[in-house]
Formats: structure tokens, C-alpha cells, sequence
């Protein structure tokens, strides 16, 4: 790890209860990553069972938010992003992305969940001249992420706020609202929001499939309409293609030919 890298202090044991399964979990287990248990495999079937667009779903959501990524390094020269509701490390990271096309991006993942406190170390490698960091804060906690952010990143200069998959566990539409605007005022103008998350009105085998997930003893996930996660970016300037099933944002030229899902996602830049 880089001397850049920071991390939660080595006596921290975080309780990892593997009696009930586990979003961040179950999502790894369908992105095709290793750090689950049979619990997780068994909610992750169930769900697959009813609704086998989730696995598309699941790697269509990570290619959005490293395309997102890329263009915000890339193109908007941003250096610094704040990636709330981080889940588990896998496959091109938020760090990895920006700091493969700007050494010196710092980043810093925000999330509460115990196995992903466990697995932080590898959310924290570095490039000598970046830097990495983690806090382990509850998305509700607004003012609690932006003080320990700013140890890391400099929030007067343009940041990249991250909120992928993460507001549909807010049960509350104005809460999540609030959790967004809360965020974006702390930051200046320039900085930028990501937000994608599953959407209603696309497809009942995963509204379905989502509702008895929801039934399972797991933290419950809020499927919204297009029209209300597009109202998260009030205020902001929406990039093209606005907000739309995340295939559909910007594809890769060489990639085959995107197809609406039930997620939806968007970028924009504030004013």
C-alpha cells in the first residue's frame, strides 16, 4: 500500500454477520467477486431465479460509473471525488479509473458496512502522487462525511460527488433529496454529480424480483422513477444524454449495441 493510502487503525474488528445477506455482498457475488457467503449466494440465486437481467444490471451500472469517471478525469479535469456508498472493492475502482489517467486524483469512499470496512486496505491503494482514504460514516451523515472528507480533498476546489447505487437504500425520497443537496451546496462550483440507481417502470420481473429481495431480512433497496432520480440534479447542468438507462450513456464505440435496463443514471455539472 502507498504511504499515501490511509486506513482504519489495525485494531478495529468490524462484526461481519453472516446469518442474513447482505446487499454489498449479493452485488459482489453477481459482479463475479469472491468476498461473500452461502447466505449471499442463496438471496443472490433467488433473486436471479425471478429476475436474470440483474447480473446485467449489476455490470452495466460499474461500466457507467467508470465511463463516468473517465470523462471526468479526461475531459472536466477533475482531481477529486467523494465516492459515498462505496460497496465492496472490485474491478476498476473509482481510484483506479481516475488515477490510471491522472496519477495525482485523490480519492475519498465513504460507507458503514463492516465488510467493506474489513476489505478497505484495498480500497486504498494509491499512486505515490495521489491519495486514497475511507471513513466509515452512514450515508445519513452529511455534515460527519464532508468534515472527514476534507482531510483528505481540498473542498474548495472542484470534486466529483459519487452516489452509485447507494439512494435507493434511503427508504425516504426527501431524505434522499436531502442527502444530495446537503452534499452538492458543501461543494463549489464546478463539481460534478453521479448518481445511478434501479428504476421503476421498465421491467416487472425485477420489480418483483427487487420486492422479494426486499422481504429477505436484507437492508431493503427502493426502485424510483426515472423522473424522481432525475430531480436529484435540480439546479445542476445535465450533461448528454441527461438522464437514461446507464447503456445508454455515453457507450464505448466498440462496444455492441446498448439496450434499455432498469437502471438509470446521469452526470452534471453545478453552476
Amino acid at each position: 500500500m502507498s504511504e499515501n493510502a490511509s486506513t482504519p487503525a489495525p485494531a478495529e474488528q468490524p462484526k461481519i454477520d453472516t446469518s442474513v445477506p447482505h446487499s454489498a455482498r449479493i452485488w459482489n457475488y453477481w459482479l463475479g467477486g469472491k468476498d461473500n457467503y452461502p447466505v449471499d449466494e442463496a438471496a443472490g440465486d433467488a433473486y436471479t431465479d425471478v429476475f436474470p437481467g440483474i447480473v446485467t444490471i449489476s455490470r452495466s451500472s460499474r461500466a457507467f460509473l467508470a465511463r463516468n469517471i473517465t470523462y471526468l478525469v479526461a475531459d472536466a479535469g477533475i482531481r477529486q471525488f467523494l465516492d459515498v456508498g462505496t460497496g465492496l472493492p472490485t474491478a476498476n475502482n473509482t481510484h483506479e479509473v481516475a488515477q490510471r489517467i491522472a496519477p495525482e486524483s485523490r480519492i475519498v469512499y465513504v460507507d458503514n458496512d463492516p465488510l467493506v470496512l474489513a476489505h478497505a486496505r484495498a480500497l486504498l491503494t494509491s499512486t505515490p502522487e495521489g491519495k486514497t482514504a475511507y471513513i466509515d460514516a452512514n450515508v445519513l451523515d452529511t455534515e460527519r462525511i464532508l468534515r472527514d472528507a476534507a482531510e483528505t480533498l481540498d473542498l474548495s476546489r472542484p470534486t466529483a460527488l459519487i452516489l452509485s447505487n447507494i439512494l435507493g437504500h434511503v427508504a425516504s425520497y426527501d431524505e434522499a433529496r436531502s442527502i444530495v443537496t446537503g452534499l452538492m451546496d458543501a461543494l463549489p462550483s464546478g463539481s460534478y454529480l453521479s448518481i445511478n440507481d434501479g428504476s421503476l417502470g421498465f421491467d416487472t420481473a425485477f420489480e418483483e424480483a427487487q420486492a422479494g429481495y426486499n422481504k429477505s431480512g436484507a437492508i431493503p433497496y427502493n426502485l424510483r422513477t426515472v423522473e424522481d432520480i432525475t430531480s436529484f440534479f435540480d439546479g445542476l447542468e445535465l450533461l448528454e444524454p441527461g438522464v437514461v438507462s446507464v447503456p445508454l450513456w455515453r457507450p464505448e464505440t466498440d462496444s455492441p449495441a446498448p439496450v434499455v435496463i432498469a437502471e438509470h443514471g446521469g452526470l452534471a455539472r453545478k453552476p
